[in-house]
């Protein structure tokens, strides 16, 4: 599934990492100065980071599958890659919707109208 979900947004070769906490915390200090373990990581080298237990917490507490979330991060990542940005509303807005796009492609719903729901 990480496959189809990276070809579905990569245009080049992608490695997915998967993590745990402790590597997550330490990639994230050493590449974004922050003492926690992030979701995603995307190096420009082609490599996205994964870290599991965060997505799993993340996805229990927005009443998400962990693989929808995992799909969404994998797409998040790799669209990094392609040089989208989140830093500007703009820009934010024109990647969630390609990445709405993409995941809908794959048989994923849309992942910020489940976040939406559950916080409702």
């Amino acid at each position: 599934m990480l496959r189809k979900w990276a070809r579905a947004a990569a245009r080049s070769e992608v490695i997915l990492r998967i993590v745990g906490e402790r590597e997550g915390r330490r990639l994230n200090r050493a590449y974004r100065r922050r003492n926690r373990a992030t979701n995603v990581l995307t190096f420009h080298t082609g490599d996205v980071v994964l870290c599991h237990p965060v997505i799993r917490r993340e996805a229990r507490a927005q009443g998400k599958s962990v693989a929808a979330h995992y799909a969404h991060l994998v797409v998040h990542g790799c669209l990094h890659l392609r040089g989208y940005d989140h830093e500007k509303t703009r820009d934010a807005a024109r990647m969630e919707a390609r990445e709405i796009a993409i995941l809908r492609r794959v048989g994923i719903r849309d992942p910020y109208a489940v976040e939406s729901t559950r916080q409702a």
